[in-house]
């Protein structure tokens, strides 16, 4: 079973109610009704895409803050079928560090000749299963886009901070391979992402290592104990969760390295591959690290680093 915007995945757990209830009402909601086909639209870099044509599934109302959507960086010299990332930015599912953690990274990757797509999904008042859905139709709509934006269907990776990482990880170990009885084509294609890249990443929901902010912003001021150990990374990897470059630091109060240290111990026990790097130095929500003070250089290295991982494995 899945917390998932559609049929059971690998995750062997029941369906909180909540979902089950998004799930009942799914078929009936507009967008189900109106997209019957995909033609993609254009992609152009700085274009923002609607990732539902109606109304999204849950949706509180019709602002910006309810409409989830990716908005594009594009390579200047884009290339043939081409690996392409969904980037989910951090804010304690409070509030979205876009720049910092969505728009920098998000060019950084364009330079390495992979299309980035920011993410920007529905945050609190809105509550579990809501952005882990927002991010599984992230990763379907870019897949289902693949052939005419020139990607690679089988190389659509997702990178998140902080509690973007949460739910980056999120997405990474629950997903289904589409659903084929949905009257949206996009829902046909897998929301499984191909990579994942964690930074600083809520990993856990569980004490005394959690971020309690973060755990708040998802499930609200009295969360269920098996939702909580249902959405704690160290018992959600599974064989099938994809490979993983994480990174930290010692020095982050805010989220403790133990975060990452947990999931790792989980990939390796799963048989995933990974690469994992825990730098000295380095407050929480560093980003991409680039402008550090010289004591920080070190922790500079990590998107080099996550350069060669990503050649290493086939996705550059």
């Amino acid at each position: 079973m899945a917390d998932t915007f559609g049929k059971p995945h690998f995750f062997p757990m029941r369906l909180p109610r909540v979902l089950l209830h998004i799930l009942a009402v799914l078929p009936l909601g507009a967008a189900a009704a109106q997209q019957r086909s995909f033609t993609p639209p254009e992609l152009k870099d700085g274009a923002v895409y609607r990732l539902w044509t109606g109304d999204a599934p849950g949706a509180m109302g019709k602002t910006d803050a309810d409409i989830p959507t990716l908005t594009a960086v594009i390579p200047s010299y884009p290339r043939p079928n081409a690996t392409a990332v969904v980037v989910c930015p951090g804010g304690a599912y409070h509030f979205l560090a876009t720049e910092h953690e969505g728009t920098q990274v998000a060019r950084y990757f364009a330079l390495l000749g992979i299309p980035a797509f920011v993410l920007h999904y529905r945050i609190t008042p809105y509550h579990h299963p809501i952005e882990l859905g927002d991010a599984q139709r992230a990763i379907r709509f870019v897949r289902a886009a693949a052939t005419a934006w020139h990607l690679d269907p089988k190389r659509i990776g997702i990178i998140g901070f902080s509690a973007g990482g949460h739910l980056a990880m999120t997405a990474s170990t629950i997903f289904d391979t589409g659903i084929p009885s949905s009257t949206d084509p996009i829902d046909h294609v897998s929301s499984r992402p191909d990579f994942s890249v964690l930074g600083y990443a809520v990993l856990t929901l569980k004490d005394p290592w959690t971020h309690t902010g973060s755990r708040k912003g998802l499930l609200g001021e009295h969360p269920d104990s098996a939702l909580v150990e249902r959405l704690s990374g160290e018992n959600a990897v599974t064989p099938q969760t994809p490979p993983t470059f994480v990174f930290t630091t010692n020095d982050d109060k805010l989220v403790p390295a133990e975060n990452s240290l947990l999931y790792i111990m989980a990939l390796r026990k799963a048989g995933v591959p990974n690469e994992f790097h825990m730098f000295q130095p380095g407050e929480h929500g560093v980003g991409m690290a680039m402008n550090l003070i010289q004591d920080d250089m070190s922790l500079a290295e990590w998107p080099r680093l996550l350069a060669n991982w990503l050649r290493a494995n086939g996705f550059r």
